[in-house]
């Protein structure tokens, strides 16, 4: 799975620096994503419903650098989260085992 999750935000990452490389910033400088050679793929739909790319109508999108950033630290959160749960259930696997010999 962390494969697979991995190859998502790389997808993501392209995306973001597709538009970015385009100027694509701000409502007027909005493009349509097959000019930059982004598909609408499941990843690019996902980025639109989280605001990080704003549909201003006609087929274009620009990118939203708060709300990217703002994924990104919602993203490292949940990382972080995990990364801790995980370790807590080594310790108390750890303290059970410690405690029946």
């Amino acid at each position: 799975m962390g494969a697979a999750a991995a190859v998502i935000v790389r997808k993501q990452r392209e995306i973001v620096d597709c538009y970015r490389a385009a100027h694509a910033t701000a409502p007027t400088q909005a493009r349509d994503p097959g000019e930059l050679g982004v598909e609408h793929s499941m990843i690019f739909k996902g980025l639109v419903r989280r605001a990080v790319l704003r549909d201003v109508g006609g087929g274009r999108y620009y990118l939203d650098e708060p709300a990217w950033e703002a994924f990104g630290n919602s993203r490292r959160r949940l990382v972080l989260m995990a990364l801790i749960l995980a370790l807590l259930a080594v310790i108390v696997v750890s303290l059970g085992v410690q405690r029946s010999h």
